[in-house]
């Protein structure tokens, strides 16, 4: 990126001066150039274009029910929801419900296993951490009372299965504050496989050329066996053609047309599919009989699939087919009305039928025909693929206010057609006055509290059953209002917009009201409520002026804030001088001065080009001069041409912030002779644009400058300038933050212009380059985790562009991030102090990585939610911290935990403390007082607290002279009190009672002379007024009678 700069030759020749600078005859003219930033001109070049390396620094559902069976429920639709995003729910600091990680899954468990444990697995997170229960069979299993179950993280543990007790369903119920959720259902079997019977098999006999079936009778077995024949010794197995075929449906071995070479012994083996066990059968004898050979005949289907062959889509379907005759039949396969499927496979001499990863389009009646020169024989039958649910739309975790209406929707596909039952807590969820369930869809109207929980919706089809899960949460609350809401004091000037904000914290939505001292304010053209309570001033004025109050109200309370406006007179700025031509190691004072109300504060700011003037790092060429509370000066000392540009002056005050600019134009001080009509311009820096412009000038004066010449940019050249004040900055732990000056425009040279970060560990030889491509770039992070916290490197930075590399900047040290705090504080203790304070108190473990730079005390009230927190901030060492503006009589969680430039450290654990009662709120009544000179004898009736209040612990005399404001206190834990008044004057004297809450209502003032003589006694007698505010006022009525006693 280059920048455009203008230098400004000033050359006018003699015969072109203007009317302003006539040149005197006889005095030589002479020429001087002047230089300047071009306004708002700046040129992007495409970056990057040098061709060198830059381096850069579960799903919920399975085939399982509940087992409750009811039938599928219906329900209707929603509105106003807030959904909680599944980031959320990494954060550890948000409390919410169950959510499965891991569900169990089918499990098949061989007799013989050595284990002897079966493990079904369950895992979810939640916040509350979730506890667990198991199902088998739609019954609670008791863990406790059977030694052989146990849980191991939510997993259950069989020890010693037994299919007689442990085979079923199981379900894996898991549960916290918010509800309970259940898991799919996982079927627990056991796999084993017996002995066949060991009774002798008769012998078979046939004619030779006729059909023979060897029945194999396995023995009881689970899951599937695999069936094969030996014939006569093992391991001679008898081979499958078009004339033999093992059925794995029946097990039995059909020979379809007999040879003498078939006459033997025949053994049926199966194998169990999971323990891999194989059994033998007794033998079968085939023998030929001697009656003659049996004649030609037709097919005769003798195995076959069912007539309705059910598979789920994806899986392999295999459907048999196998006939008897003489001569041997030929089998073939037809899809009738279509095509069979490309991807079909003919298995066993075209015995067996196999679709690989069977869809929707492959259901249809399948034809097998047996044929033979004899005749033939037919079988049909239909296959019809079904599909699992499977969803299409969930469920989101839902938020809504008491009151509103819940309408959740979910969506599944399968084949049949999935019906929908929904759960809550585990429990079946049925239609009641509130609620409907209509397709998929669950409606309730008018939530409330108990609506609250976890609910499932289910979408089940004959074939297996879908769980998703949602968390509803109702919020039900009287308003209340974040600290940072409280007593707000809004200043602001004349004709700004005002706005006040009213946000309460609510549910249901509170009724916003607001009032300007004790009127309801209207609305109107420039006074408006906002939809979200705030109050909104359009053109202030002194009228607006004033103590604002909004409350917020719901049926479950009502809270209330004040805010005082204050409007000013806008402030104003003059920035003298508005233009300034200077020469080169001239100065110069820039005059900023604010017009502002009297009543307020003024802060000033300088720039240059837009950047905060560093006055401690210009080399001494700007400094500050503040001679008055209203004005500000800027001294620019020995100006060089890199300071010519905008300078602003920026006013801010409570209210309001102004600014304004002048420009600062530098002339180079070689002068060129009169008769010149040229100049070069030499020193310029590369790839910047400049433009030039003459001026004349002699004895006399100097005239107008010329009209400004064609933009002209010089050539890219390497850069020169390196970043100044490498050093180091704060990041978070094993990373290496390495920050810089970036080079000005001016100074990058050429284009494709960026910056080489060299490092490496102190004491060690070879260097870590890095580029960074951005040439505005200030900052590098370097992250290894194998670097310990501070690590010292030897660090520089280089700069190069499409020309080549610069120069690097002197070596620095800097040491790798310290990180974040890594220890919790401890011992924090919380102490109530009063009906709005709570002292908070800690300690902070040194040795931990991470030092400090404060403390952050997150609160929340005990019904609210820790992410409700209100945040406090300590700095440096400090280990306590006293929090004001609680509500009385209120349970407060506190939290501490450490943090810095790198982050946040744990968090301590929560410590509880609840605010004081409030004060009592009634005022010590019928007082009575005698005077005894300047001794004054008190008496009242001792004040009685409501349930809400604090007890009385005592009582506070506060008096004082008439026009003065600070109060004489006597504490007294009696209902009496004598106070001495020293001076002569009249006396105001009020009683208040005092409890751990703070001090109670003051009684009426009373108004007593103070001199020397007789006694005056007095009686008071109280006059109750309603007023509109339900206060009374209470007026004291004093007989004075001179006497000598009472």
């Amino acid at each position: 990126m280059w920048l455009s700069w203008k230098l400004l030759l000033f050359l006018s020749l003699t015969g072109c001066l203007s009317e302003y600078s006539e040149a005197v005859p006889g005095v030589p003219t002479s020429y001087a150039a002047i230089l300047r930033i071009k306004s708002g001109s700046s040129s992007l070049a495409s970056f990057n274009s040098k061709n060198r390396p830059r381096l850069s620094s579960p799903s919920l559902g399975s085939v399982s029910s509940p087992g409750w069976r009811g039938a599928a429920q219906h329900y209707h639709s929603p509105t106003n929801l807030y959904h909680f995003s599944e980031t959320f729910k990494n954060d550890e600091s948000v409390d919410y419900g169950p959510v499965f990680v891991q569900e169990p899954d089918d499990m098949i468990f061989p007799t013989d296993s050595e284990e002897k444990k079966v493990s079904l697995n369950c895992q979810a997170r939640g916040n509350p951490t979730p506890t667990y229960r198991w199902l088998r069979n739609g019954t609670e299993i008791d863990v406790e009372s059977d030694y052989r179950f146990s849980l191991i993280e939510g997993s259950l543990i069989i020890n010693n299965p037994s299919e007689m007790k442990d085979s079923g369903q199981y379900q894996c119920l898991t549960t916290n504050m918010f509800g309970s959720i259940l898991s799919r259902e996982a079927i627990l079997q056991f796999a084993y496989l017996g002995n066949f019977s060991g009774r002798t098999r008769s012998a078979v006999s046939v004619r030779e050329g006729q059909g023979v079936v060897l029945m194999c009778s396995p023995p009881l077995h689970s899951p599937e066996i695999i069936y094969s024949w030996v014939f006569n010794e093992f391991p001679s197995f008898v081979a499958e053609d078009s004339r033999r075929f093992i059925s794995q449906e029946t097990g039995n071995l059909y020979i379809s047309k007999v040879q003498t070479s078939d006459v033997g012994s025949y053994i049926c083996l199966v194998k169990n599919t999971v323990t891999n066990a194989r059994v033998l059968s007794p033998p079968t004898p085939l023998t030929l009989r001697n009656d003659g050979v049996m004649g030609e005949y037709e097919p005769k289907i003798e195995v076959h699939f069912p007539y309705t062959v059910t598979a789920a889509r994806g899986t392999t379907v295999r459907m048999e087919c196998f006939a008897l005759g003489n001569p041997v039949p030929t089998i073939s396969w037809r899809k009738v009305n279509g095509h069979n499927p490309s991807k079909a496979r003919l298995r066993k001499s075209q015995a067996v039928l196999e679709i690989p990863n069977v869809q929707l389009e492959d259901s249809g009646i399948y034809e097998c025909k047996a044929e033979n020169s004899r005749g033939r024989n037919v079988f049909r039958g239909q296959l019809q693929v079904y599909t699992y649910p499977h969803w299409m739309e969930k469920l989101n975790d839902t938020q809504l206010d008491s009151g509103d209406q819940l309408r959740w929707e979910c969506k599944a596909t399968g084949k049949p057609k999935p019906t929908y039952r929904w759960l809550k807590n585990g429990v079946p969820l049925w239609p009641q006055s509130r609620i409907e369930m209509i397709n998929g869809v669950l409606m309730i109207h008018s939530v409330n509290v108990s609506d609250a929980g976890m609910y499932q919706c289910l979408a089940e089809n004959k074939y297996g059953t879908i769980y998703a899960s949602a968390e509803l949460k109702i919020l039900a609350s009287a308003p209340t209002f974040p600290l940072n809401q409280m007593k707000k004091t809004i200043i602001v000037t004349k004709g700004q917009e005002v706005v006040i904000e009213c946000k309460p914290q609510a549910s249901p939505k509170p009724t916003i009201t607001w009032k300007k001292g004790d009127k309801v304010l209207r609305e109107n053209k420039r006074i408006t409520i906002l939809p979200h309570g705030s109050l909104r001033i359009l053109n202030a004025s002194k009228s607006d002026e004033g103590r604002y109050l909004c409350q917020g109200v719901n049926v479950f309370g009502s809270a209330e804030i004040v805010a005082s406006v204050s409007v000013k007179e806008p402030t104003r700025i003059e920035l003298t001088p508005k233009k300034i031509e200077l020469t080169v190691g001239e100065s110069i004072v820039l005059s900023c001065k604010a017009l502002h109300d009297n009543t307020l504060d003024v802060t000033f700011y300088w720039t240059h080009n837009g950047q905060p003037i560093d006055f401690e790092k210009e080399g001494g060429h700007f400094e500050s001069i503040k001679a008055q509370a209203s004005s500000a000066d800027l001294m620019i000392r020995n100006i060089l041409l890199m300071h010519a540009g905008r300078y602003g002056c920026r006013v801010q005050t409570a209210a309001d912030t102004v600014s304004d600019e002048t420009e600062l134009l530098v002339r180079v001080p070689d002068l060129i002779s009169g008769d010149m009509e040229s100049a070069m311009a030499v020193e310029l820096n590369p790839w910047v644009e400049y433009e030039f412009r003459v001026v004349a000038t002699n004895k006399i004066g100097t005239g107008d400058p010329s009209a400004p010449s064609r933009v002209i940019r010089t050539n890219e050249a390497v850069p020169k300038t390196p970043p100044a004040n490498v050093s180091g900055r704060s990041g978070r732990r094993h990373e290496l933050v390495i920050a810089w000056e970036p080079v000005s425009e001016e100074f990058q040279s050429g284009e494709g212009f960026g910056y080489i970060v060299a490092f490496r560990p102190n004491g060690t030889r070879g260097w870590k380059e890095k580029m960074v491509t951005s040439s505005d770039a200030s900052k590098f992070i370097y992250r290894d985790e194998s670097v310990p916290p501070l690590t010292p490197f030897e660090v520089k930075v280089g700069v190069y562009n499409n020309k080549g590399d610069g120069p690097f900047s002197p070596i620095v040290v800097i040491c790798s991030a310290e990180g974040e705090p890594t220890a919790a504080p401890i011992d924090v203790k919380a102490t109530s102090l009063s009906v709005s304070e709570i002292l908070v108190a800690w300690k902070h473990i040194k040795e931990s990585l991470g030092r400090p730079q404060g403390f952050e005390v997150d609160y929340w009230k005990d019904m609210q939610q820790e992410e409700a927190a209100e945040k406090v901030k300590t700095e440096g060492n400090e280990s306590s911290i006293l929090l004001t503006g609680l509500e009385g009589n209120t349970l407060y969680h506190l939290t501490v935990r450490a943090y810095n430039a790198a982050g946040y450290g744990p968090p301590s654990t929560a410590v509880h403390a609840a605010t004081k009662k409030s004060p009592p709120s009634q005022p010590p009544g019928n007082i009575m007082w005698i005077q005894d000179g300047s001794h004054v004898s008190l008496g009242w009736e001792p004040v009685r607290p409501l349930a809400n209040e604090s007890d009385v612990m005592g009582y506070k005399v506060l008096f004082r002279q008439e026009g003065q404001s600070n109060s004489q206190v006597i504490e007294t834990q009696k209902t009496s009190a004598v106070v001495l008044l020293p001076d002569v004057g009249v006396y105001i004297i009020e009683v208040c009672a005092v409890s751990e809450g703070g001090d109670g209502t003051a009684s009426p003032q009373i108004r007593v002379p103070s001199f020397s003589g007789g006694k005056v006694t007095s009686a008071q007698s109280t006059l109750h007024v309603l007023s509109t505010s339900s206060s009374s006022v209470t007026l004291l009525l004093a007989l004075m009678v001179p006497s000598t006693s009472w």
